[in-house]
């Protein structure tokens, strides 16, 4: 492989800093693998490099990949959701940060809403008043019991925002990262 190719892949892994070292090693392996296959088929380095297309667009859709292809919700996903966002640049600078602020809070304050409307009926049968935790509606308040069934409700609410706000962010990556599939390497 010579310089012009091997400077491809430093600049894509330029764009792939936010993954962890094992993570972008892997995703540069494969792309070596790919310039290798090319080589042997005779491409020159402008075509090869043509095939692959512009390294942050490269590494943006390996990006929107490997979040895409994740299950569930964890540290490691909204970091690469950064990284991600660090490659889409202008185009995600609303709809990406957004959804990954959004998407773990409706979730997070979906489980603890029902949390507190418990927290108040116990409290309320045990004698405690806690006038902070609470659905008031203008004068009109209301006991314990409905409220803690409004936090249910409430709750239930923000999850499934929460999962939607989630979904719609994987459906944007997804359609951003389509670069990559479209590959004829």
């Amino acid at each position: 492989m010579n310089k012009e190719l091997e400077k491809y892949l430093n600049s894509v892994d330029k764009y792939l800093k936010p993954l962890p070292a094992l993570e972008r090693a892997d995703i540069i392996k494969e792309i070596e693998s790919s310039v290798l296959e090319m080589e042997r088929d005779q491409l020159s380095d402008e075509q090869i490099i043509k095939r692959l297309g512009e390294p942050k667009n490269l590494a943006k859709a390996y990006l929107g990949d490997l979040l895409a292809n994740q299950k569930g919700i964890s540290w490691n996903k909204v970091l690469t959701a950064c990284a991600f966002y660090s490659a889409v640049g202008f185009s995600g600078i609303v709809i990406i940060p957004t959804l990954v602020i959004t998407a773990p809070v409706f979730i997070f304050c979906g489980a603890i809403c029902p949390a507190l409307g418990l927290f108040k009926l116990i409290a309320s049968m045990l004698g405690y008043h806690i006038p902070y935790i609470s659905f008031q509606f203008g004068a009109l308040s209301f006991s314990p019991a409905v409220e803690f069934i409004f936090s249910l409700i409430t709750g239930a609410i923000l999850v499934i925002l929460g999962r939607a706000a989630w979904k719609l962010l994987l459906y944007y990556i997804r359609a951003v990262s389509k670069t990559k599939n479209h590959l004829a390497v």
